[in-house]
């Protein structure tokens, strides 16, 4: 695997990032363990939606550093990728950017980067941009599963399942388990599990599996919330030659 289809792949074990990159492109173009500790009580489908509401009417920005794990099922491969997340509300829309650290502990430039209505993937190894066009609803949607996503924009994309409280780290969380209900998605994974602090809406683990078998775990740690955000994160710096692909 080269090239584009091997940078989406690694992306495609993020936040989001997985939802992004592959149903997005798609519109544009045409029970796991838990890892935390258990905790008592089974909140109902309203209390979580009501609770993820009142939490994005109040979501602003959020940092976090990241570890993607994809592991490829039939070879029993891991591909880790670590590094950083950025989220930015901006009126009526979150922009959103990662900082993929490379092998060695190089980071690389912005390799994806969503402000307004565009997505951008960059392979710097390849010096290509490719941009993706896709309507800010339908990205605020996908956001939903862990960053400033509304209770009700989760709802009505997902068929979801409250599966009980939990705590990570110290930190209470609602664990979910969320079935797709768009045709591209679906084609895509076949649930997503997400363990998340509905009073900030912020997910600190995803799971994502696909119908091969394959899935995408996903951690999120010193979390950096409503805190600024340097707005140079969502701007690319691309080096010289850069070829540029719309989508």
């Amino acid at each position: 695997m080269t090239g584009r289809k091997k940078i989406v792949a690694r992306l495609s074990a993020g936040l989001g990032m997985a939802v992004l990159l592959t149903a997005l492109a798609h519109a544009a173009t045409g029970a796991q363990s838990s890892g935390g500790t258990a905790a008592a009580g089974v909140p109902t489908l309203d209390q979580v939606v009501n609770e993820l509401n009142a939490a994005a009417a109040k979501f602003q920005s959020a940092q976090a550093d990241f570890r993607w794990d994809q592991l490829q099922a039939v070879v029993q491969e891991h591909d880790i990728q670590t590094g950083t997340v950025y989220y930015d509300r901006h009126g009526t829309t979150t922009w959103m950017a990662a900082d993929v650290a490379q092998e060695g502990g190089q980071s690389a430039p912005k390799d994806v980067v969503y402000s307004g209505s565009q997505l951008q993937l960059y392979q710097p190894g390849i010096k290509q941009l490719t941009n993706f066009r896709a309507s800010p609803d339908q990205v605020e949607s996908y956001l939903g599963l862990g960053f400033g996503g509304s209770g009700n924009s989760l709802k009505a994309n997902w068929d979801v399942t409250v599966m009980g409280r939990e705590t990570i780290d110290g930190v209470p969380v609602v664990k979910l388990d969320l079935k797709p209900k768009t045709p591209a998605v679906q084609n895509t994974f076949t649930h997503v599990t997400i363990w998340i602090d509905t009073s900030r809406a912020i997910a600190l683990k995803q799971v994502f599996v696909q119908p091969s078998g394959d899935t995408s775990t996903n951690t999120y740690s010193n979390i950096r919330y409503n805190q600024h955000v340097d707005e140079s994160v969502f701007h690319l710096k691309l080096a010289p030659g850069t070829s540029i692909v719309n989508k």
